[in-house]
């Protein structure tokens, strides 16, 4: 079993991380992961940033497995056409590449996500709880167009057993991999999972009792609105390559 806790994110180089602040050799000194800067990204002299500041790189962890199933309505088992029930989730990537101190649609690069269904469940692996080898439910990916954008539909996650209520996504370019996690609120969690199809014994981890969506730094939150079927967001991400 792979472990989801383990952390992990990229580093970057002094020329990297000058390069993303819009700073010249002599204007900082520092080195550290992704996650330690952004504190210094909310603070007045760096208003001069970018729009596209990268998120943080969080662990892969359970379970990623390369189905290269390229679609964008994941809720499926593409074998037996079973239908993953649970509430709807349409989510719309804009994928952006931090270069310097600019901000470039990023064409072409594929978007994978994966995530449980609403009983907590992965598919296509065999864990302590549960055997899915085989299926590939809620799985999927698609490939960014002109204007960077990469869309999905989906249905809310279940929770896994230690983890906050997460979606795993990568990005991958020919010659860059990024990986990371993103997060619900409580409160709409809380509402989502009083239907039917959420109901399980045990208790979930809320977000801040989460180590993973605490090295998010809040920056991975999806800000969902309502529609007539479920929910909706747009989830704007920049990658420095």
């Amino acid at each position: 079993m792979i472990d989801d806790d383990k952390e992990i994110g990229k580093r970057l180089n002094r020329r990297e991380l000058l390069g993303l602040l819009g700073l010249t050799g002599g204007g900082l000194v520092l080195l550290g992961s992704a996650t330690n800067i952004f504190g210094l990204l909310k603070t007045p002299g760096f208003q001069f940033l970018p729009p596209c500041v990268v998120k943080p790189e969080l662990t892969e962890g359970p379970y990623f497995v390369d189905e290269k199933i390229n679609r964008s309505d994941v809720r499926a088992d593409t074998k037996s056409g079973t239908v993953k029930k649970g509430s709807l989730l349409e989510i719309e990537f804009k994928v952006s590449q931090v270069s310097n101190t600019e901000c470039k649609v990023l064409s072409g690069a594929m978007v994978d996500i994966w995530h449980t269904d609403a009983q907590g469940v992965y598919s296509d692996v065999r864990d302590r709880q549960f055997d899915t080898t085989g299926q590939n439910f809620l799985r999927g990916h698609q490939i960014t167009g002109k204007n960077g954008v990469a869309k999905f539909t989906t249905i809310y996650p279940g929770w896994y057993p230690g983890r906050a209520v997460h979606i795993h996504f990568k990005i991958r370019t020919d010659k860059h991999e990024f990986t990371s996690q993103l997060f619900f609120d409580e409160n709409l969690t809380d509402k989502v999972f009083s239907q039917e199809q959420y109901a399980k014994t045990g208790s979930r981890t809320r977000n801040e009792r989460d180590g993973i969506f605490r090295q998010s730094n809040n920056q991975l939150n999806l800000s969902l609105t309502e529609t007539e079927k479920g929910h909706k967001a747009v989830f704007e991400i920049g990658i420095y390559i």
